[in-house]
């Protein structure tokens, strides 16, 4: 047998075993990015419905008023049962720094609007709005990150035909406010 024909043939198969490896951890490489991408949008998502679940609840809660103790602890419930916590931290896990920052400002927010109601801000108080537009805000930069983060392209207020994601210029309680306070501006 020929020293050239042996090297030839155990270079070919070297070169096939390599060849072989790489595209494995290729593969490899995009299924973990495929899977991070599909928990990432999964855990995005429920993050936003378990914020919306307490807002909604919170809601309800500003509407119909009650005792400062049944409101503090109907409002504490109102994050736990939607799980708003457990589902933070999940987030905190799978999330890219920039979702997770936001999620963490609507997070903040949100618990902002649950001390108000606990308080005692009814749903057209000024007290209660000038934490609810806030938070509004919060949650559409979330989505806002989110969107670009999945898809490379976020919304806009104008989408929508707003000039703002707070939600003040559709909120007849804060229109109303601030025509009470304009005559005594000009």
């Amino acid at each position: 047998m020929e020293w050239g024909t042996l090297v030839a043939t155990l270079g070919g198969g070297l070169i096939a075993i390599a060849g072989t490896v790489l595209a494995d951890r290729l593969r490899t490489r995009q299924e973990h990015r495929r899977g991070l991408q599909a928990r990432r949008r999964d855990v995005y998502t429920e993050f936003i419905a378990a914020a919306g679940a307490a807002h909604t609840e919170l809601r309800r809660l500003a509407q119909l008023g009650a005792e400062a103790t049944a409101l503090e602890e109907a409002s504490r419930l109102a994050l736990t049962d939607a799980r708003i916590y457990e589902v933070r931290e999940r987030l905190f896990l799978d999330a890219s720094a920039r979702i997770a920052a936001a999620g963490q400002t609507m997070f903040e927010r949100l618990r902002a609007l649950r001390s108000a109601v606990a308080a005692g801000a009814g749903i057209s108080t000024p007290a209660f709005h000038d934490i609810y537009h806030p938070y509004l805000e919060a949650v559409w930069a979330y989505r806002q990150a989110v969107r670009n983060e999945l898809e490379g392209h976020a919304l806009a207020p104008a989408d929508f035909g707003w000039s703002l994601w707070d939600g003040r210029e559709r909120c007849t309680q804060c229109g109303e406010r601030q025509a009470l306070t304009e005559p005594g501006e000009h």
